[in-house]
């Protein structure tokens, strides 16, 4: 049984210092993950954003989460909304995010500001809308953003990573192993814990759309 405090919480991009009092929750079932995420969610301001994206926000479409329509069950905050286009299938997006595993605890498993081009520059993910090669929640929260937006998304195992070969993965091998022992753990998936395991936290910024 896996216990997370808000002290753990508070080491987590977004969540500079813990929130008081604190307390400590316990992940036992699919209701209490997401309930942890929007703890996690709660203790974040729309202000703390990374460097890239600096600019003031605009009003949020929501005072909290949201369900994506047509998503499968993909619910979203929306930390700035965005004032550029929206995406659809055949456009390639670029996207900046932080990746998290809700099974291990919030493990940051990757994020693209940790990619660094040969200036230093971090290197946004690029990929096609409806190409079918990133996870189902992804796809589903960059169709509802518009450029310049930055959402969290808690992504349910059904739209997360079905197979190894999906995208976005790290490039790390070790965070790679980590990541997909945990999601394809067989002992705890025949011990009814597949409800839970694939559980992922994204922070989503769509940065730029090119039209085919």
């Amino acid at each position: 049984m896996a216990v997370v405090s808000f002290a753990m919480l508070a080491s987590l991009p977004f969540v500079p210092s813990p929130p008081s009092p604190p307390k400590t929750l316990t992940l036992t079932t699919r209701r209490s993950l997401i309930s942890w995420a929007t703890a996690l969610v709660s203790s974040s301001s729309s202000s703390l954003l990374p460097s890239s994206a600096a600019s003031p926000p605009l009003p949020p479409r929501a005072a909290g989460f949201f369900e994506i329509p047509a998503s499968g069950g993909v619910k979203a905050l929306d930390l700035r909304v965005g004032a550029g286009e929206t995406p659809v299938d055949g456009d390639q997006v670029a996207i900046h995010y932080y990746g998290r595993l809700a099974a291990k605890q919030g493990w940051r498993f990757d994020s693209t500001y940790d990619h660094k081009d040969e200036i230093g520059d971090p290197v946004p993910f690029l990929f096609i809308v409806g190409s079918g090669k990133v996870i189902s929640g992804i796809q589903a929260a960059v169709k509802s953003m518009k450029v310049g937006g930055i959402c969290r998304v808690i992504i349910p195992p059904s739209q997360g990573y079905q197979n190894t070969s999906q995208e976005p993965v790290p490039p790390n091998f070790f965070d790679r192993q980590r990541l997909f022992t945990t999601i394809f753990n067989p002992t705890r998936l025949s011990n009814g814990e597949g409800s839970t395991l694939g559980t992922l936290i994204f922070d989503i910024e769509l940065v730029s759309i090119r039209h085919p």
